[in-house]
């Protein structure tokens, strides 16, 4: 069984990479976060001229029409520069769900327009600080509107349209569903929402009568096409964690080998030798896990679901950790403003509350391999 990645799959990383060392170096995301500016519109623009937001969406629909494991790989390269761009929240969660599950009519509507960047998508899903159930989703839908609060929605000032997680009446899952709302029609207000990581936008989203749809055919089957959705973008986002892991890393290594103390390099001391050790053991785990993920995500594997949650919890804690020793490593001028070490610190706790906490996750791991062992 082979779980690399072949060799056109391998050459589209490399030409992502290089675009992004070029286009969107440090200097970028810290621009981005010094300002007003809610996302790097010309490495945007970028992207999309290279056809990259259009990489899994079929031909027939103005894509690339590739597929997950390509995907993976742009995801990867994005995590490694912490990319400040809506990537993530227009082509792993907007796209995806209407390639997914919107109907013909939906998807010539909308696919075309974000394969070509000309418009921004994300989702509307969490409703405050606890996770989001069937239980406690209050954003109504009645009458083709919505109404409601969002919150924190991820890209959401600059998004176009949202696919907005929604009560159509009753209890339990089959009261949820997804609609779509086109958010420059109206009825839509949003408010900034301060999080650790200003590179990447987020607001409290409001919806007033807004005009909508439903996603796919009928109502009723929102939660269940929202857990699909969440599966598929915990594994890309795995791919953006372990990339942001190996660039941490390399930043304590590179620093490691040019930092004098006491006259010799500070990467020849054991207790930095152990950071680097442990960083590299985390990043190894997350990123066997991950290609396991893409695996079952490209196959529609029957173990999604737990290899898309093993990625996740995997991800995220490698992430964070190499984050912290990165910046542990480089020591007192860790811990500046000057110093770009803040940046992968600041994605990696942005990244591992994205779609959930990884408690979340652990649970949902959980709770499936007790099923699978119960049957």
């Amino acid at each position: 069984m082979n779980f690399d990645f072949s060799d056109d799959q391998k050459m589209l990383k490399e030409q992502v990479r290089k675009f992004l060392a070029d286009k969107c170096p440090m200097s970028v995301t810290r621009r981005v976060l010094e300002s007003d500016e809610p996302y790097a519109k010309d490495v945007w623009k970028g992207l999309v001229e290279m056809g990259l937001t259009g990489t899994a969406i079929p031909e027939e629909f103005g894509g690339l029409g590739l597929g997950p494991l390509e995907l993976c790989v742009v995801a990867e390269e994005l995590g490694r520069v912490a990319a400040p761009v809506p990537f993530s929240s227009s082509i792993y969660l907007a796209a995806e769900a209407i390639r997914l599950f919107g109907t013909q009519k939906q998807k010539e509507a909308w696919l075309p327009k974000l394969a070509s960047g000309e418009i921004i998508g994300t989702v509307a899903i969490s409703e405050g600080v606890h996770a989001a159930h069937p239980r406690n989703i209050e954003t109504s839908f009645a009458g083709g509107k919505v109404s409601g609060v969002k919150q924190p929605v991820t890209d959401g000032s600059i998004a176009d349209v949202v696919i907005v997680a929604v009560n159509t009446g009753g209890s339990g899952e089959q009261a949820i569903s997804l609609a779509i709302v086109d958010a420059k029609a109206g009825g839509v207000s949003t408010e900034e929402v301060r999080t650790i990581d200003p590179s990447r936008d987020n607001v409290t989203m409001t919806f007033k009568d807004a005009p909508a749809e439903v996603l796919g055919e009928k109502q009723g089957e929102g939660w269940s096409q929202l857990s699909r959705i969440l599966d598929g973008a915990a594994v890309l986002f795995a791919f953006e964690q372990v990339g942001g892991t190996e660039a941490a890393l390399e930043m304590a290594r590179e620093y490691a080998l040019e930092r004098y103390a006491f006259g010799r390099q500070i990467g020849s001391y054991q207790a930095i030798k152990h950071k680097l050790a442990d960083m590299y053991v985390k990043k190894e785990l997350a990123k066997s896990n991950s290609y396991y993920g893409a695996m079952m995500l490209n196959d529609e594997g029957s173990e999604l679901t737990e290899a898309a949650a093993a990625s996740r919890i995997a991800g995220s804690d490698a992430y964070v950790f190499a984050a912290q020793e990165n910046v542990q490593t480089h020591g007192g001028i860790g811990y500046t403003w000057e110093s770009d070490c803040q940046f992968h610190y600041r994605r990696a706790k942005f990244l591992a509350l994205t779609i959930g906490a990884p408690i979340q996750w652990k649970e949902k791991l959980v709770s499936r391999l007790e099923a699978k062992n119960a049957a």
